[in-house]
């Protein structure tokens, strides 16, 4: 049987793993280098490109990287580098660690992956910290907060489009009366958010919407701004709208006085593959200028560089 042949187009990890090795010799390290190659490959392909270097040169890609940047290029780098479910495993630690605490990370871990998408996450989570996340989350979390975040990172949602009519009006309904009474902590609030799928939660709030004449997220804005109600809001829109979520997440981080670089970078690397080319029309259409041009205003060097890459990279 005749092999079949490789397209000429597509480039060999052993080429790229050669071309990254020969980007750390010498003197000084060949930046562009690095970003022509990695910036363009998906995640398969960076993947292979780990594999074959290890083999190759007896060193892991990820501690060469390590040893030759810095910074937020560094960064940049690095989680664009990791498999998507590694890469959420350590974001989501640093999420729990008392430094650099963020609840909104596991929000968008737990809401905006798919159901075997978060249960790779919580896999290779295990495997790299030797516990697991939901231990982690209840242990650095308390009260509302623990109570809305332990089954977020707990399920495993039906990811059919099947839905319930029926189902959708009463819990519709339901949601209604606990927003009314300010019960927003509510036992039955909580399970309707954290176990039905993404298409049953829709038409859910969709039904909230057109009998009640606002969404959920704005009856939810009329009561006290606490954490936990703005977690509460991000939840619902990282469900039902996750570009809006992350359209917000980019604009805050770039209009901020001083660029939150962790925002942006974490966005930009963990969306790109994903659904970047919606959230760059949202931006458009939310802010009149192009996610890429009002990151290269905010940013420079070859961070600047690496982010404009990947915003052009394109959904893969």
């Amino acid at each position: 049987m005749a092999s079949l042949k490789v397209p000429s187009n597509v480039p060999l990890p052993e080429d790229d793993a050669e071309q990254l090795h020969k980007a750390f010799s010498g003197w000084g390290t060949n930046e562009k280098l690095i970003i022509s190659i990695l910036a363009h490959r998906n995640a398969a392909q960076r993947s292979m490109i780990r594999s074959v270097y290890a083999a190759t040169y007896n060193e892991d890609l990820l501690k060469a990287l390590d040893k030759e940047l810095s910074s937020d290029f560094e960064r940049a780098v690095m989680l664009w580098t990791l498999d998507p479910a590694e890469r959420d495993a350590y974001l989501a630690k640093e999420s729990t660690k008392m430094f650099t605490k963020n609840n909104w990370v596991l929000v968008e871990i737990a809401c905006t992956r798919s159901a075997v998408e978060l249960f790779k996450v919580k896999q290779a989570y295990q495997a790299r910290y030797k516990k697991s996340l939901e231990e982690d989350v209840a242990q650095h979390t308390s009260g509302d907060l623990r109570k809305l975040l332990l089954p977020l990172v707990s399920t495993f949602r039906y990811e059919g489009d099947d839905v319930n009519m029926m189902l959708a009006r009463s819990e519709a309904k339901l949601l209604h009366e606990k927003v009314s009474e300010k019960a927003f902590n509510d036992d039955d609030f909580i399970r309707i958010l954290t176990t039905r799928s993404k298409a049953q939660l829709g038409a859910t709030l969709n039904h909230y919407n057109n009998e009640h004449g606002n969404s959920i997220n704005k009856n939810l804005k009329e009561g006290s701004d606490d954490d936990y109600l703005k977690l509460l809001r991000a939840a619902i829109t990282c469900l039902t709208y996750p570009e809006k979520h992350f359209e917000k997440v980019l604009r805050l981080a770039i209009n901020k006085m001083g660029t939150d670089e962790w925002g942006l970078t974490r966005v930009v690397t963990t969306r790109t593959e994903v659904d970047m080319e919606r959230i760059k029309e949202e931006y458009q259409r939310r802010n009149s200028v192009p996610l890429d041009r009002a990151v290269a205003k905010d940013t420079s060097g070859d961070y600047e560089d690496m982010l404009v890459a990947l915003l052009g990279h394109g959904d893969v």
